[in-house]
């Protein structure tokens, strides 16, 4: 019988990593795709033949073809996580400021590319499987200089949204982890210290709650789930 396969975009650092870790060890095969190919081969040193690396930049379609051609060639597609962000320029900018094709390339990354990959994975999903775009609370709040990456997120909870009401059969969520200690995150607020936010490791296991709740479609955050539990 096949192992259970997922697709993590972002998969070589931050929430992506902790993740791929996180179902590798739980049995999973996992195709990770990133921009950073040395990253990735780093992950697939540590976790072995279980992680598959696919490295380019999501935004691109042919990258995102061989993607499609790695899980149709890789057992039973069992779960995507759309991880894969851009968070625009650092400092973050107000909007009136904001440089437009930096705006675009936040909305390629974080609104376009999602949807394209589910256009060419979802019909590869098998039943009961699950898709979970990471999402953001500045998609709901409206955070000063967040304009750019907020917005994004928003339209992304938004077509997560219609997703889920297009394709009722299949478990559709937006996730939104919440702040962490990442790279990204530290990019958001340059020389400030964040330590004090928790480590992406610490939230994997209330995503993992969500894929065995398995709730009706819908946006939902880490806080909404007793961790500690999942298997």
């Amino acid at each position: 019988m096949d192992l259970p396969t997922a697709l993590i975009t972002g998969a070589s650092a931050g929430f992506g990593l902790a993740l791929t870790r996180a179902l590798v060890r739980r049995g999973w095969w996992v195709i990770g795709t990133a921009r950073r190919a040395e990253r990735l081969d780093r992950v697939a040193d540590e976790l072995g033949a279980a992680f598959i690396p696919v490295p380019g930049d999501i935004t691109d379609p042919a990258h995102r073809a061989l993607v499609t051609e790695s899980v149709r060639g890789t057992g039973e597609l069992t779960l995507i996580v759309n991880n894969a962000s851009r968070l625009g320029p650092s400092p973050l900018p107000r909007l009136l400021d904001y440089p437009l094709d930096e705006l675009e390339l936040v909305y390629r990354t974080n609104v376009i590319a999602p949807l394209a990959v589910l256009q060419s994975t979802l019909p590869l999903l098998q039943p009961g499987g699950v898709v979970v775009n990471i999402s953001s609370d500045a998609a709901i709040e409206p955070y000063p200089q967040w304009g750019g990456y907020g917005s994004a997120k928003a339209a992304l909870d938004q077509l997560t949204a219609v997703l889920g009401a297009e394709h009722p059969d299949v478990s559709i969520y937006s996730f939104d982890p919440g702040d962490m200690r990442t790279e990204m995150h530290q990019a958001a607020f340059p020389g400030e210290d964040i330590s004090d936010r928790p480590e992406p490791e610490s939230v994997v296991p209330a995503l993992l709650r969500l894929l065995i709740d398995k709730p009706k479609n819908g946006r939902y955050a880490a806080a909404d789930f007793t961790v500690g539990q999942a298997q």
